[in-house]
Order: C-alpha cells, then sequence, then structure tokens
C-alpha cells in the first residue's frame, strides 16, 4: 500500500484538522495519540522560512543541545592528539586519533554520527571533505565540532545536540526525538529547536520569518503549529 493511504496513516489524519494550526503541547498531545507502528518512528519539525539561502548573508545555521536527548546512541570520531585526545576518550568518544584516523577515514570508513577536532588536525582533516562532506559529517567551528574543548563537545553530541542548516530551498528538518517519548520532553525539545532557529535569523531576512512549522512522526502526516505564539 502507497504511503500515505496505509490504515495507519488514516487514523493518524482523522485526529486533527490539517487545515487548522494548533499551539506546540496541543500538537504533541495529538501526535501521542497516533497509534503506534512496529517500530520506535523519530519525530521531526520542519521549518519553511522567510529567507533565500542563495545570499550568503541569508544562511541559517547553528546547533542546539536538547534538554532530553534524541533517544538514540551516538557514535563519535574524534581527531585529536595528545590531552585533548586522552580527554576525548575520558568523555566517552567511540573512537580517537590523529594521522591514523584520518588515513582511515581517507580510506572510506564513515562508522560514525558526529566528527570533532582539534583545531591543530584541521590541516589535515580539511582533505578529507570529498567524504566527510556529502554525509555532513565535516567539523565546523559553526556547529562547534572544531574546538580544544573536545571532552565538551563529546558530551554535547552525546547528550543529544543536533546541527540545523536552511536548505536552497529555505527549509529546515530536526529531529526532536522519539514517538515513545513522554510528551513534555517532546514539547521541551521542539522548544528548544524552535528557539535556537528564531535566535538565528540573519539580519538581512526581512517580512515574515517563519513561514511554517510542521510536527510530523517520520512516516506519519504533518501537524500544523500556530507560529504566531513564536517570535517572528
Amino acid at each position: 500500500m502507497a504511503r500515505g493511504k496505509s490504515k495507519v496513516y488514516q487514523q493518524s489524519t482523522a485526529l486533527f484538522d490539517r487545515q487548522s494550526s494548533y499551539q506546540l503541547a496541543d500538537a504533541v498531545d495529538i501526535l501521542k495519540q497516533m497509534p503506534l507502528r512496529k517500530f520506535d518512528e523519530t519525530v521531526e519539525l520542519s521549518f519553511r522560512l522567510g529567507v533565500d539561502p542563495r545570499h550568503a548573508d541569508q544562511q541559517v545555521r547553528g546547533t542546539v543541545a536538547l534538554p532530553h536527548g534524541l533517544g538514540k546512541s551516538v557514535r563519535i570520531a574524534v581527531f585529536a592528539k595528545g590531552d585533548p585526545a586522552a580527554a576525548a576518550k575520558a568523555a566517552g568518544a567511540d573512537v580517537v586519533g590523529a594521522e591514523d584516523l584520518v588515513e582511515k577515514v581517507n580510506g572510506g570508513w564513515t562508522d560514525f554520527d558526529v566528527a570533532i577536532a582539534t583545531p591543530d588536525m584541521m590541516g589535515q582533516v580539511g582533505r578529507l571533505g570529498r567524504v566527510l562532506g556529502p554525509r555532513g559529517l565535516m567539523p565546523n567551528p559553526k556547529s562547534g565540532t572544531v574546538t580544544p574543548d573536545v571532552a565538551r563537545a563529546v558530551d554535547e553530541a552525546k547528550a543529544g545536540r543536533v546541527e540545523f542548516r536552511v536548505d536552497k530551498t529555505s527549509n529546515i528538518h530536526s529531529p526532536i526525538g522519539k514517538a515513545s517519548f513522554d510528551a513534555e520532553h517532546l514539547v521541551g525539545n521542539a522548544q528548544a529547536i524552535i528557539d535556537a532557529i528564531v535566535r538565528a535569523r540573519p539580519s538581512a531576512a526581512k517580512g515574515q520569518y517563519l513561514r511554517s512549522i510542521t510536527l510530523s512522526t517520520a512516516m506519519g502526516p504533518g501537524i500544523r503549529l500556530d507560529r504566531a505564539t513564536f517570535a517572528n
């Protein structure tokens, strides 16, 4: 049966008016009433922004540590040596290395979710762009993944830090947890990402910034949020 026409999908859409907009807490309550699938679906927020990402001064990008995490384990690779490498290991990084790790990744190994590097390693890590770039894994100072304080970066990534970035169609999609999360945890995580995106508004953006915000599970229908309740 085609996606969007399944029995579960139809049962979910019957719970709300798709033409209406809802307060965040009410939208989460609706989502929590939707029938469960055989796996724990990721819950997402989708934003349509009033920016033109073709212009450098209208980029929207940043990171936010979700207060209740993402409900999944995160594998972290750290490019560091000496004391920072030891600190990364102590903080719980899954893989830590310097030149050896660069060569391993250059050979095509990418069995990790987040890559972190100390500034002194970026001369070597920079040449991994063809491997890490397409997968969204390239360390970047703007996302907090190029830093001398690798232990803190590892802690934040393990706790549920997410990176957001507007795409070429002026949209942002961000996970906020799992369908099994308590409603209050989904609300807290959603509010954190919304606040972060509002704070990241470029000064060059004119007019309405938050064009739409939609809450959904990975395979479920979208519930429109009342954007007027957020700073815009």
